[in-house]
């Protein structure tokens, strides 16, 4: 489902209370979620009542990256025993011993999911086979990611979320997974805390908050995106600056793989450049900061990368000390852009909230830079999500679900059509 953010009706000040079950099926990453979610826009505040998530990054280290055919397979095996799993974390599975239906609807009702589950290969045996005998749970709305991301796996989500509608009558709405990685800086728990061990200084973020000034801007930076967002307020978010080919995540992921380094490789480069840094290794590599100084709020980072396979391949064999120098330099690289870019980006906004989401705002050298934003802009609120919330899970599915139904109340009450956009974007800023 694509919403237009600028027809939006006025939701004034209303609060809603309701529970929310989520489902993430973007890319590798199986999760279901229920949370309760009140406040409304103003002061959001969410409970986790369960969780589920299973990863798929062991299976696709083969491939070097997500393989989609693996990654639906998986999604349509794991989605189902998940759901069980959350339904009776939050204490809401319950029985019937007896169909509520009378068995000639109930035929056609399963016909019918029988029917959308058709493109899913094993799901809809599982899918009855489990939930056939569960009773409906108390759930508000079920809220799926539609887009962005690789659209076999999307489907699945999809189709599973469109099934469970057809069981249990319960309201769908399709969330886009970028607004997920931005109301993910919504989302706390007790246990966890954001530190960031000292690098050259110590400093510490400040824990996610519910209290949000607009304008924000937000840097989202993933395996598949690098963007800008300006946020005028919620549901008005526009696109002041992206990356032209590589996203920042991928780009840590091919450099990796030209150091011979596992999959998924930003961790492996940051834990280089980190060594590289405590140890004090000389510099001897130099790369460049493609499009610094463009103009603009553009990102580009193929070059970057190709850089690397430039130094390698005139190199030669490379040493352990190499391998750190580049890992350093690239990191140091894509650091200093970032940094440049968001920066122009808050003169250009004067934004008031600098939201910085996505996986690889778990790096801990990009988490500290930003971090000392604060120093430079005093009133700036600098705010990360916490780990458990930068990466793909079905929580902050349900943080955005919960925006767009106090932003458009109606998408309890009237059904839209909800379809798989692999390209799914904010619009461009005019």
């Amino acid at each position: 489902m694509t919403t237009n953010f600028h027809s939006r009706k006025n939701p004034s000040s209303r609060t809603t209370n309701m529970k929310i079950l989520s489902i993430e099926t973007s890319c590798d990453e199986t999760a279901v979620s229920i949370v309760e979610a009140s406040g409304g826009l103003e002061k959001p505040v969410f409970t986790i009542l369960g969780s589920s998530l299973f990863s798929q990054i062991e299976l696709h280290k083969e491939y070097g990256g997500v393989f989609p055919t693996l990654a639906k397979r998986e999604h349509a095996k794991n989605l189902t025993p998940l759901l069980v799993k959350t339904l009776q974390e939050a204490k809401l599975l319950e029985y019937n011993t007896e169909s509520k239906l009378p068995s000639d609807i109930a035929t056609d009702t399963w016909t019918e999911i029988e029917n959308i589950l058709e493109k899913e290969h094993g799901l809809f045996e599982i899918f009855k086979t489990t939930l056939e005998n569960i009773s409906r749970p108390q759930v508000d709305v079920i809220a799926v990611t539609s887009g962005p991301g690789l659209e076999p796996a999307l489907w699945v989500g999809i189709s599973f979320a469109r099934a469970l509608l057809k069981l249990w009558d319960i309201p769908v709405i399709g969330v886009n997974h970028m607004e997920g990685h931005i109301t993910s800086v919504l989302l706390k728990t007790e246990e966890l805390k954001i530190s960031i061990p000292p690098l050259l200084t110590s400093h510490v973020l400040p824990l996610a908050s519910t209290s949000i000034q607009f304008p924000a801007l937000a840097l989202l930076i993933s395996g598949g995106h690098t963007e800008l967002v300006e946020i005028k307020t919620w549901g008005q978010y526009s696109i002041i600056g992206q990356t032209r080919d590589d996203a920042v995540g991928e780009a840590f992921d091919k450099v990796a793989r030209l150091l011979g380094l596992p999959y998924p490789g930003g961790p492996e480069i940051s834990r280089l450049a980190q060594t590289a840094r405590q140890n004090q290794i000389p510099h001897t590599v130099t790369l460049p900061r493609p499009m610094i100084h463009s103009g603009d709020l553009d990102f580009s980072f193929s070059g970057l990368k190709t850089a690397v396979l430039y130094y390698i391949r005139d190199h030669g064999e490379l040493s352990e000390n190499d391998k750190l120098n580049i890992a350093r330099e690239f990191e140091d690289a894509v650091v200093d852009v970032l940094l440049t870019k968001t920066k122009e980006a808050l003169e250009q906004t004067g934004a008031q909230t600098l939201i910085i989401a996505g996986g690889v705002i778990a790096n801990k050298k990009i988490k500290h830079e930003f971090g000392l934003l604060t120093h430079t802009y005093t009133d700036l609120t600098v705010l990360v999500p916490e780990t458990t919330f930068s990466t793909d899970n079905s929580t902050m599915i349900a943080s955005a679900g919960y925006i767009q139904v106090l932003l458009y109340p109606d998408l309890l009450t009237s059904q839209r059509q909800i379809i798989a956009e692999g390209n799914l974007a904010f619009p461009k800023s005019s």
